[in-house]
């Protein structure tokens, strides 16, 4: 165990003392783990627009003062009692749902959505006592969907730490700790294009370009790019995209473009923007007797799905997917390696790098539409 093992750590944290306002480095106590929970030192994050979504606190309940951050790599400092598979100096990925190894769903081959462990975005607290490990001046600071890698250290149950291949560079792999995985694995997990096959992605953010590089790994033979913003689409042919059809530039629904130029409709499609309107679209774009279409992006709360029953009887099928079904400790370790034997490129996904100091500016580049994946050094 390390010299600071059981003992209070001080260090510089990015608060977010109230919605919507720039983050304000602060020194805050970190308390030591307790039962089946981490300490981790967080050397590499990144910001995802998740993270973007609940500091802006628009549609959601607002739990604030809170430390951020979901995407990081980092090593153990600490383990709490009853922790048998995790040791201080491990390299890890935090992840915002974990794998307790124990209920019904981690235990099915088919799911990866613990009953224990899931994403609870309203919960501020851990759940073993219900109490903050962050705090100011004895004030708590809320913790966010578990992890809150936007510190120094930071504390997380055992079930959502991935241990990796210590070999692998954190500064690169911490952004497989949630988007890129996410769209990776819907379509190599879910959609599971055929060799040779005709893929669509709607959406050419990080997610979706992680869809299109599953579409590229499987050896899908067309990958079409669906988006708005025409600015994306040059970007997209890194990630294999062969194709671009912007909805804007028709009069016709984009379902039917898709239909005329693929002979009948795609293959396998993939919605990654979280707007019901292209989540019809993607379903209604893919071919009957044998198109899957997978959700990844998620909708408004108020919003519905309408289609003719038609189109399920004509043996199309429709799916969805969370975190690219992925099992966070069992799975993310095998992603990892994917990278390190270069079959999946990461660095084309990193297109900002700024000091922790600065972190203020991965918020501004992700407001302005600029880049995709901003790592933030926690050293520098």
């Amino acid at each position: 165990m390390s010299s600071s093992a059981g003992q209070v750590i001080k260090c510089k944290a990015a608060v977010a003392w109230e919605a919507g306002k720039p983050l304000v480095i602060e020194e805050v106590e970190v308390a030591p783990p307790q039962a089946m929970e981490v300490r981790l030192k967080i050397l590499y994050t990144s910001l995802c627009h998740t993270d973007v979504y609940f500091w802006e606190a628009k549609g959601q309940t607002p739990v604030f003062p809170r430390i951020f951050g979901h995407e990081a790599g980092g090593i153990v400092e600490s383990v709490g009692e009853g922790v048998t598979d995790l040791a201080p100096g491990d390299h890890v990925l935090p992840v915002f749902t974990g794998e307790c190894k124990d209920c019904a769903h981690c235990k099915s081959e088919e799911s990866n959505m613990c009953s224990l462990l899931r994403i609870n975005t309203d919960r501020g607290v851990m759940i073993n006592d219900g109490k903050s490990r962050f705090s100011i001046n004895g004030k708590p600071i809320f913790h966010f969907v578990g992890t809150s890698t936007f510190s120094e250290y930071t504390v997380v149950h055992v079930g959502c730490v991935a241990k990796i291949n210590p070999e692998a560079p954190l500064d690169k792999v911490c952004v497989l700790s949630c988007g890129i995985s996410t769209g990776l694995g819907a379509t190599l997990n879910v959609a599971k294009p055929p060799k040779g096959s005709t893929v669509a992605v709607f959406g050419l953010g990080a997610v979706g370009l992680a869809a299109a590089e599953g579409a590229r790994i499987a050896g899908a033979s067309r990958i079409i790019g669906i988006d708005v913003n025409p600015k994306r689409f040059n970007e997209a042919k890194k990630f294999g995209v062969t194709e671009f059809v912007n909805p804007k530039d028709y009069d016709k629904p984009v379902q039917e473009v898709l239909s005329e130029i693929t002979d009948g409709g795609v293959d396998r499609s993939i919605e990654c923007t979280g707007n019901v309107d292209a989540m019809i679209s993607a379903f209604e774009c893919v071919h009957d007797g044998w198109g899957v279409a997978v959700l990844v992006g998620v909708p408004h709360k108020d919003a519905a799905f309408k289609t003719h029953p038609m189109n399920f009887l004509s043996e199309r099928t429709l799916k969805g997917t969370f975190f690219g079904n992925y099992k966070p400790r069992s799975d993310l370790p095998s992603v990892v390696e994917k990278y390190m034997n270069k079959e999946l490129e990461l660095e084309k996904f990193i297109t900002h790098e700024v000091p922790f100091t600065e972190i203020n500016k991965a918020f501004d580049y992700m407001l302005q539409g600029d880049g995709l994946r901003c790592i933030i050094r926690m050293d520098a």
